[in-house]
């Protein structure tokens, strides 16, 4: 729960609350891959999220060079959306089981992420161009294919075999 709102006084503070929350997200999913790295059991899987983790630190950085470019310190902005999505994925790092289930369940969290993710760059290069931040929005249409292309990229992976093998679990009572 908030406890203060947040003053949207133009666009321009709109888009700033943007970059905010998806530095946050970026933050947030460094944090937390490590341990769907670790959790995950499929070798392509594990590889698919290194991948994603160097990524999401080059995205990181790249946000803090818009920052820069606006004059500003990086700056978070808490998204309970972002959080409760990260929480949903920890629920399946920590989860008992079959291990290929648990790797399919690591999927959908991360696509869920992902798709947060992909919502909000959206929106922060919209405001950009509309703003005439060109240089900005570029940044963000090419962060914004980068997460495209691991949502892909894992739809593959559960699509080629993931989610085959978990359906094939046995089940343990």
């Amino acid at each position: 729960m908030r406890l203060t709102s947040i003053k949207l006084n133009d666009f321009r503070d709109l888009y700033l609350y943007q970059l905010k929350d998806l530095y946050y997200t970026e933050n947030q999913i460094i944090e937390a891959m490590p341990k769907m790295i670790e959790a995950a059991t499929s070798t392509e899987l594990q590889s698919a999220f290194r991948t994603h983790l160097e990524q999401t630190k080059s995205q990181r950085q790249r946000l803090e060079k818009i920052f820069g470019r606006l004059n500003m310190e990086p700056e978070e902005e808490k998204s309970s959306a972002a959080a409760g999505l990260i929480d949903d994925g920890s629920y399946m790092v920590k989860a008992d089981g079959d291990p290929a289930v648990r790797d399919a369940g690591l999927i959908a969290a991360a696509q869920r992420i992902e798709h947060y993710e992909m919502a909000g760059y959206g929106c922060a290069r919209t405001y950009a161009h509309r703003l005439g931040f060109h240089e900005d929005a570029n940044v963000l249409q090419k962060i914004l294919d980068e997460e495209g292309q691991t949502d892909k990229k894992l739809t593959a992976l559960a699509e080629s075999h993931i989610n085959a093998e978990a359906q094939h679990a046995t089940r343990r009572y």
